[in-house]
């Protein structure tokens, strides 16, 4: 018999690296087993055009929590996040634009040229959505009540439930319409202005698939703003060598505990015996055996793909088939020879280290969606552009920059039963265009473009339907029910069974929660609780 693991972790993504981390800390025998020939899963940066280097899908950062950061001790490692110097610039109709962020007072006189009751308004409005981050900060690294646990279930349900029973009931109010409304309603509780709501409602579509009109895309708008930069809560940056340098960072603190790390080993089927999976089968035939599998992807990929339906419960099966991904997502790198110059604030500055957006109205979101239900995509994408390189200059040639594109709304599947492959190209002009018409000279200046479709996504990285999220973060998929109530503690239903990416509690982003609390849950199963020192 070959080597016998403690654990065996099914990608080499950073939740994977994350979890890989605390189990060696702890004493395990761990083996990361990733598809790819490049560690990181979509957090990695790669050549897409000679001499140009971008994060090729996962583009920047802000979730990654401080504590990861710290026991990795990744700032030994290289890690070093510039912050934007503003957040974001909304080139607007009639040649107006919105610049958000900056510091408080210059965000309220940007408000102030739309409405001045929206800037008067803008200092409650942060502190509302403060105090409900702040909770969602406490929870990030805890592991949900898991319902079936009797006791146990009810003594944690009781502990986390102390952060929201904490608030005054105008606090707890806001927490109810952050979760539950749509982004539009609860925008429009604070603010009267079009381009001020846009600026604040682009988050709610970002990696979703919907409508800011519905009901539950408030807490996509609250996911995005619960990390922090340097210490400044809410802030996103650019990450120096691309989102592949910090898992390459994580690769080599791994690597230095003794964890394997396998490339080009993707893996067919979970192997089980009885009621408990004891190891993996790789496409090549190769079985690694272990105490744990620990699955680093999406719950639709390791639950239809990588095991036999026999071998789940047959409810269980049927609750996967209905767990909802696709989260409307394009992404394309481009290869630029010069900086884009946007018609309404020509020239050089700040805007162009920010997130500039394409989406001027809460309405132009929406028609976006519904173009995709219908089209397949929107004809008016919603388009956010990031140019890394004008922080970091290694990631393209002298007098060349880089730029990350990310679109939404794409439909998972086309209508007609067209597929991506076909349409890819036409999409990618179309998003082209729709930048181009703000910056004229854009498209010129595109030397290559790399695409990314949903079904490219899919392909290239592991993401069922395109899913950045692994999965829709809406109420019924969230905490304790993700990715299915009574499996939302990293358990999976048979015994040795444990999930550490996006589809546990708490999602998508770069944030590390899953594979530490995963790692927590798979030690307090072994029994030796006392050696967690995180």
């Amino acid at each position: 018999m070959g080597k016998r693991y403690d654990a065996v972790i099914i990608g080499g993504g950073h939740n994977g690296l994350v979890c890989a981390f605390y189990l060696a800390r702890a004493g395990y025998r761990v083996r990361i087993l990733e598809r790819r020939a490049i560690v990181g899963g979509a957090a990695v940066t790669e050549e897409f055009h000679p001499g140009f280097r971008n994060s090729t899908a996962s583009y920047t950062v802000s979730l990654l929590h401080p504590r990861i950061i710290r026991d990795m001790r990744l700032i030994d490692q290289g890690y070093k996040v510039i912050e934007r110097p503003v957040s974001n610039f909304l080139p607007l109709p009639d040649d107006q634009y919105l610049i958000l962020g900056g510091g408080i007072a210059r965000t309220q006189a940007e408000f102030a040229k739309f409405s001045p009751r929206d800037a008067d308004a803008l200092p409650a409005y942060y502190a509302s959505l403060e105090t409900v981050a702040n909770v969602i900060r406490d929870l990030v690294l805890t592991c949900p009540p898991n319902v079936g646990d009797g006791m146990t279930m009810m003594l944690d349900a009781l502990r986390q439930g102390r952060h929201v029973a904490a608030l005054t009931i105008e606090q707890q109010r806001d927490v109810l319409d952050l979760f539950t409304k749509s982004a539009r309603g609860f925008l429009d509780s604070w603010f009267e202005s079009d381009p001020v709501k846009a600026a604040f409602g682009f988050d709610a579509v970002v990696g979703n698939y919907a409508s800011p009109d519905t009901p539950g895309s408030a807490y996509v708008l609250l996911h995005h703003v619960f990390g922090e930069v340097n210490g400044k809560k809410g802030a996103w940056g650019h990450v120096v060598g691309g989102m592949g340098s910090i898992t390459q960072a994580m690769a080599r603190v791994v690597q230095a505990m003794g964890v394997e790390v396998s490339l080009e080993a993707p893996v067919a089927r979970v192997l089980v015996d009885g009621d408990k999976a004891v190891g993996v089968r790789l496409e090549g035939g190769e079985e690694v055996m272990a105490k744990r599998v620990i699955a680093n992807v999406g719950p639709r990929l390791l639950y239809e793909r990588m095991m036999e339906p026999d071998d789940l419960p047959a409810d269980f099966v049927k609750r996967i088939k209905g767990f909802r991904t696709g989260s409307g997502t394009f992404r394309m790198n481009v290869a630029l020879s010069a900086l884009p110059d946007f018609r309404c604030l020509p020239g050089e500055g700040a805007r162009h280290q920010s997130g500039i957006i394409i989406a001027p109205s809460l309405d132009y979101m929406d028609r976006a969606f519904m173009d995709a239900k219908r089209d397949g995509w929107s004809r008016a994408p919603i388009v956010e552009m990031l140019i890394p390189s004008t922080v970091d200059d290694s990631l393209a040639p002298a007098g060349c920059h880089v730029a990350s594109l990310f679109c939404q709304q794409f439909a998972p599947h086309l209508p007609d039963g067209r597929s991506w492959d076909d349409a890819r190209e036409e999409a990618a002009d179309t998003i082209i265009a729709t930048v181009d018409a703000q910056a004229p000279g854009f498209a010129r200046s595109v030397i290559a473009r790399q695409i990314h479709s949903p079904l490219d996504l899919e392909r290239t990285f592991g993401l069922i339907d395109g899913d950045i999220m692994h999965g829709a973060l809406t109420l019924d998929q969230m905490w304790a029910a993700r990715p299915v109530l009574g499996h939302g503690a990293y358990r999976g239903p048979l015994r040795g069974l444990y999930m550490c990416g996006a589809g546990a509690h708490p999602g998508g982003g770069v944030t590390g929660a899953p594979g530490h609390n995963a790692a927590r849950a798979v030690l307090r199963d072994g029994a030796i609780l006392g050696r967690w020192r995180g």
